[in-house]
């Protein structure tokens, strides 16, 4: 549900409002309404954006560089030290790119003189200095004169597939034109000083990059930089929030806070000397939304949060969707041992983190145990267990169950399609409730007549002993649901207009219905789809075994891990998403669910917040 809220107006003298905005955030239960300005200064606003666009980036990179097995501490947490983190990883990264940009050149110098092999040029200097021309030449194998080692002074130093490369001792300046040949300009640097030099780069790196890895300990003051620069963000945005009044001298500021902590509000207010007034929600306010249900519903929260959050005037339908969603879960995934894996997965990390998890994942491994234990109820049904049928199994207890338990692919096609009669007739009721707490009773009568229309059908089909489908009792009840729907569907309008307002509905109805019920179709397809390949990756572990005492289980065990794998994955992620589908296609249209909500977010301290 959601939860009520109370309306706050706040005054404070403009030299005191800095004082009353710090006590506010200390506070931490207020949602200020945030105003839309334009004397908010934006560039202000862009520089701490900016700055926490860039502790981000330096986390992503300092968590990207940590050696997840090692056993070095984290940092304390410290702020101001988090906010000097990216410029020392930006020095780091260019000393890096400096080096690396040197190591390039050198590597490709050394590529260079790789073929002439190792040699001095400063011995090459001395005979130069001594009159004698060093030339040195590539030449296509194609090319190669063998005669020229009789004409001139050439000494072959390397020969390849396709080239060969010599060089010319001679005084003679016009080697190059005498062979047709480019002269090659080689580095003037030994090939020795070059594998020195990659090396000494290749240990400077290293350094770089273990400085890197020390600084990665800083994670924890960079999370807290984060939090620090969120609440100076927030902090600027609720400041620039307050009205000016009584000629700018003071500031004026509306918020909300759940009437549940009243007391506590007003009690800290009172002993700050704050001057406050509450009220109710108006029908016109943005009232922000905070969910207050119980521990279980609780865990759907982030599912509902996908779609939208209702507004404040709406049913909350979390509680409603939840069962619903565990079931589609199940059935979707509908195989024993892929529940079973997913609850002792989701037990052992909750088991083995338990001192590091955080809150946010411990719900969502929550869900998952939920979820897995109703995959797992829900597989009894055709007692598929890694692909491998349980009630094929020789043994009474099984045979016991399946006479209890079994569905056949016929029946999982009808229960998919009464579940979905049934959660879109549920959603019709809630209807009924939403329309009346959003508009009263008088906009809620068409939707009670659709209801109770709908309903004669079903209990004709499964009742006729108490109401024969088409009977008087049954005739009686169309005839004064049918006039609720067509004479109060559009309370206050003309007569004409609800007749043509309810014909466009029956058309919708009955079209859309239609094709509501068909969608749950889905659950059966998807259990069925999961349970074939299941029972295909099972026959393949067994049935391609060689024949060897050792190799054989081994390919047995590699091929039913990858294969079921994978299957797991795929049909996790298709029975989330579908029986998602139908909690927001289906049963929130049903339900008459508009959504547009935003939710509540106090004003406080975030670097403080664990």
């Amino acid at each position: 549900m959601v939860a009520t809220m109370k309306k706050y107006l706040f005054l404070a003298y403009h030299k005191d409002y800095k004082l009353f905005l710090d006590d506010l955030r200390d506070l931490g239960m207020i949602h200020v309404v945030e105003q839309d300005r334009s004397e908010v200064e934006e560039d202000k606003l862009y520089e701490f954006i900016t700055e926490k666009k860039q502790l981000e980036e330096a986390k992503k990179i300092l968590n990207r560089v940590r050696d997840k097995k090692s056993d070095s501490p984290f940092n304390e947490a410290d702020a101001d030290s988090g906010k000097k983190t990216p410029a020392e990883i930006e020095k780091i990264e260019n000393e890096k790119s400096l080096l690396k940009q040197q190591l390039m050149v050198a590597s490709k110098e050394r590529d260079t003189l790789k073929p002439w092999g190792n040699f001095s040029p400063d011995q090459i200097k001395l005979l130069e200095n001594a009159g004698y021309k060093i030339n040195f030449f590539i030449s296509p194998n194609n090319q190669y004169d063998e005669e020229w080692e009789e004409l001139y002074d050439i000494y072959v130093v390397n020969r390849e597939s396709s080239r060969t490369y010599f060089i010319t001792l001679s005084k003679d300046e016009n080697m190059a034109e005498l062979l047709n040949l480019e002269k090659e300009k080689l580095p003037d640097v030994s090939l020795d000083d070059l594998n020195r030099l990659i090396e000494s780069v290749n240990d400077k790196i290293t350094v770089q990059e273990d400085k890197l890895k020390e600084l990665s300990d800083n994670i924890p003051s960079v999370d807290a930089a984060i939090n620090s620069l969120d609440s100076n963000i927030q902090y600027y945005k609720v400041e620039k929030s307050a009205s000016n009044v009584v000629d700018e001298k003071i500031m004026l500021l509306q918020g909300w806070a759940p009437v549940d902590n009243d007391p506590e509000i007003s009690k800290y207010l009172e002993s700050k000397s704050v001057y406050f007034e509450k009220s109710d929600p108006a029908p016109e306010d943005d009232v922000p939304i905070k969910f207050k249900n119980n521990r279980f519903n609780k865990l759907f929260e982030p599912i509902a949060e996908l779609y939208e959050l209702p507004s404040y005037n709406e049913i909350d339908l979390t509680p409603y969707f939840a069962p619903f969603y565990m079931i589609f879960f199940g059935l979707a995934l509908g195989d024993i041992g892929y529940g079973a894996f997913l609850l002792v997965l989701a037990t052992v990390v909750k088991l083995v983190k338990k001192e590091t998890i955080a809150k946010s994942l411990r719900g969502t491994l929550t869900l998952v145990q939920f979820l897995g234990a109703s995959t797992m109820v829900c597989g009894l049904l055709q007692g598929g267990f890694f692909g491998i049928s349980i009630y094929e199994i020789n043994n009474p207890f099984f045979k016991n169950l399946q006479e209890l338990l079994y569905f056949d692919n016929s029946q999982m096609f009808i229960l998919s399609l009464v579940l979905g009669v049934i959660q879109i007739m549920f959603g019709k009721f809630i209807m009924i409730f939403n329309r009346i707490k959003q508009f009263g009773i008088a906009h809620a009568l068409s939707s009670i007549g659709w209801f109770v229309f709908l309903l004669s059908f079903i209990l004709a089909f499964l009742l006729p002993s108490m109401m024969p489908m088409m009977g008087t009792v049954h005739k009686t009840v169309m005839i004064l649901s049918g006039i609720l729907i067509v004479f109060f569907n559009s309370p206050g309008k003309n007569p004409l207009v609800n007749i043509g307002t309810s014909l466009w509905d029956a058309y919708n109805m009955a079209t859309g219905l239609l094709g509501d019920v068909l969608s749950y179709v889905r659950l059966f397809a998807l259990g069925l789809s999961g349970g074939i390949l299941a029972s295909v990756f099972s026959s393949l572990a067994t049935g391609m075994s060689p024949d060897n005492a050792i190799v054989g289980p081994i390919v047995t065990v590699l091929i039913f891990v990858i294969g079921h794998a994978i299957n797991i994955f795929m049909n996790s992620l298709g029975a989330f998403v579908h029986p998602l589908r139908l909690t927001f296609v289906e049963f929130y249209n049903n339900s008459d669910f508009t959504g547009g909500g935003k939710k509540y977010n106090p004003f406080r301290n975030i670097e403080n917040r664990k």
